[in-house]
């Protein structure tokens, strides 16, 4: 197709959504390692983990070998408020960098949540709401998360608990509110309403909290209310199911126009819009039927691909989680304050931890300032205010362009637009008054954490 039949903006209709979620762990040889029990170190039972998440999702957690799982339709019914999400053609983007790559970008800020983070939201509500369940407890960082659940919780009105961390709960009032508007009761952690969350608190007195703190409350309250389970955003097997629907989507409108990317970028934190994102394409290359450079980013801050090692580690501070084999830097790291709230996280979704130590993607680590300066030109090219977390998936495409600029190749560049920033200007501020650091951690203290790990 001629460069100029590509529309800026690729639009689904409503009958084009795909219907189901891809697992890509069907078509993985290794499959990512089973979670353990902390007590006996065995792999964790379906009965095990139904106490804490919703019977159905702890069914999907453990499936290594269904393909396709089918849309319930409420759930159809409730993506079609803000889905298909566009396709972009970063037409505008391109020139300003004078580069002969082609840049597309799925953007998934449509929705008041302001992320991706809905389309799992939903999902686990729904099972939760056919379970008979009263409510669920979760935890959110910069705060899209617990947004998105307690958009979720309203829709099905079921109670909605959240714990938000504490640095983020004082920087992002506004998103708070946004929670409450939806019905949600909303808790800074580490707090003094858990028994996890006062031990936290003793310990280290005057903690800005992290997301490992944030966790073992929100699951101390599940457990101990009955009626109540734990909803994750991230990092578990069954989110990324939820989320193929962004790379699901992306592939479907790629090829409709015939476009193949060579390069495929997202932001990783847990990896919930990454694993999304590369789902289907990454099965493709599984499957050995395609080629695909991916490209996992992090902060220079909180590096568990670049820097982390690949163990059996908690997935919270509090030590209550079951034990998950993924690249981390130890369940008791507490990053520093950076302003990508929900790239905040110790370790990495199981699954993207054996494909990145199977040598299927690879991860670069990228400095918060640099990081801002190519949201700044992203917003000022593109029209789009972006979050920090989908600004350093910007940063690495940025990147990959600039280097087709100096080499001339025509390469293909997709990448996640996770979200948008609105919410996120007090880091904007910090970055417009000089007064943001690129804070990296050395090795001797990431070998300190890394001395702690549990011994599997």
């Amino acid at each position: 197709m001629a460069h100029n039949e590509i529309p800026y903006k690729i639009y689904l209709t409503e009958s084009e959504m795909p219907t189901y979620w891809y697992n890509l762990r069907a078509d993985m040889k290794n499959k990512p390692a089973p979670l353990l029990n902390p007590g006996t170190h065995q792999p964790m039972t379906a009965a095990e983990l139904s106490g804490v998440f919703c019977d159905e999702l702890v069914q999907q957690e453990l499936d290594n070998d269904t393909r396709e799982y089918p849309v319930p339709q409420e759930i159809l019914d409730f993506y079609k408020m803000y889905r298909p999400s566009p396709l972009v053609r970063a037409y505008c983007l391109e020139k300003k960098l004078g580069t002969p790559a082609k840049i597309y970008y799925k953007f998934e800020g449509n929705n008041t949540s302001g992320s991706h983070k809905l389309n799992s939201a939903i999902a686990q509500a729904y099972y939760a709401k056919k379970q008979g369940l009263k409510g669920v407890t979760t935890e959110t960082g910069a705060g899209q998360w617990g947004t998105a659940l307690s958009m979720a919780c309203a829709y099905f009105e079921l109670d909605c608990k959240v714990y938000m961390v504490k640095v983020s709960y004082e920087q992002k009032p506004f998103r708070r509110e946004v929670m409450r508007v939806y019905g949600a009761s909303v808790t800074p952690s580490p707090s003094m309403t858990t028994q996890v969350g006062q031990k936290i608190l003793a310990e280290h007195p005057g903690t800005t909290g992290s997301l490992g703190c944030a966790i073992s409350e929100a699951v101390e309250v599940a457990v101990s209310n009955p009626g109540y389970r734990y909803v994750l955003g991230s990092v578990l097997n069954q989110v990324l199911l939820h989320q193929s629907v962004i790379g699901m989507e992306t592939k479907i409108a790629m090829d409709k126009y015939g476009i193949k990317p060579d390069t495929i970028i997202g932001c990783a934190g847990g990896g919930s819009n990454l694993g999304g994102l590369i789902a289907p394409f990454m099965g493709e290359k599984l499957r050995g039927e395609a080629d695909y450079d991916f490209i996992a980013v992090e902060p220079a801050s909180c590096p568990s691909f670049t820097r982390g090692v690949y163990a059996y580690d908690f997935c919270d501070t509090g030590m209550v989680c079951p034990l998950a084999k993924m690249y981390t830097l130890g369940s008791d790291f507490i990053p520093a304050p950076n302003h990508a709230g929900g790239l905040r996280y110790h370790g990495m979704s199981p699954i993207l931890s054996q494909l990145y130590d199977d040598k299927l993607m690879r991860a670069v680590s990228v400095p918060q300032t640099k990081v801002f300066e190519a949201a700044e030109t992203f917003a000022r090219t593109e029209g789009i205010l972006p979050a920090p977390e989908s600004s350093h998936a910007i940063c690495a495409a940025i990147d990959e362009a600039l280097k087709c600029k100096e080499t001339g190749e025509e390469k293909t560049i997709l990448f996640g637009l996770t979200g948008t920033g609105y919410f996120d200007l007090v880091a904007y501020e910090k970055f417009h008054d000089g007064k943001m650091d690129d804070y990296i951690p050395t090795d001797d203290e990431l070998a300190a954490f890394r001395a702690r790990l549990p011994k599997i």
